[in-house]
């Protein structure tokens, strides 16, 4: 039985070597390697900007007073940025001379790997640069001399290190609701970043799965 145009059209999208419907190929394949690239772009200069931001805070930090900080928000910066750049070894590995689809797929099987590990990090860091800020904040000679009087009242129950505790009572809850909350502000995060790439990757599958199906 002599096949349908319905079947010619599907074979000549499938196979990467037919030559039924070669601009269509062409077409999704352009289009996968231009969202791939760009995610890539991006990734790179995110990692860049990471990696020079945590040398601009812990200078800052330190002329206006609050090293503790700067200190603590380098390392957790970069350690942001070690993870990121294990994880981007593994993108460029990515095979490009497969067809569009199985291209876009471990793309984005990469990319959930990518996000999960991601949002896991973030319910520690989002906590940990709050407490790094209180911390320099705290040890900063400027910042104890202008709430001294708030810091010396009598009555006051302290903890460790002169440490009021009713101060230490929304510190607790704020580092709590960050942790709980750390991944989802992540993907907020990402999504203002990213998310036009997202769509247009999401898309590009949908339309490749609908007409494989």
């Amino acid at each position: 039985m002599e096949k349908s145009i319905e079947t010619i059209w599907k074979e000549g999208f499938l196979e990467s070597d037919a030559l039924v419907a070669p601009k269509l190929n062409d077409l999704y394949k352009q289009k996968s390697k231009h969202i791939i690239d760009k995610f890539k772009r991006m990734f790179r200069i995110n990692l860049n900007a990471l990696f020079i931001g945590s040398f601009v805070i812990l200078i800052a930090s330190s002329v206006v007073g609050i090293p503790v900080m700067g200190i603590g928000y380098f390392f957790i910066l970069n350690t942001i940025l070690l993870v990121n750049r294990r994880l981007m070894k593994d993108l460029f590995k990515i095979d490009k001379n497969v067809n569009s689809y199985q291209y876009l797929k471990s793309f984005d099987n990469w990319m959930k790997e990518q996000l999960a590990v991601n949002r896991k990090l973030a319910r520690y860091y989002y906590p940990l640069f709050f407490l790094f800020m209180v911390l320099g904040f705290w040890f900063s000679q400027d910042i104890q001399e202008t709430f001294k009087g708030i810091l010396e009242r009598p009555n006051q129950i302290y903890l460790i290190n002169n440490i009021p505790v009713l101060w230490t009572i929304p510190i607790v809850i704020i580092t709590g609701l960050l942790a709980y909350f750390g991944d989802r502000i992540y993907n907020f995060d990402v999504s203002l970043i990213y998310g036009q790439v997202f769509r247009k990757l999401d898309e590009l599958i949908a339309d490749i799965e609908e007409l494989r199906a």
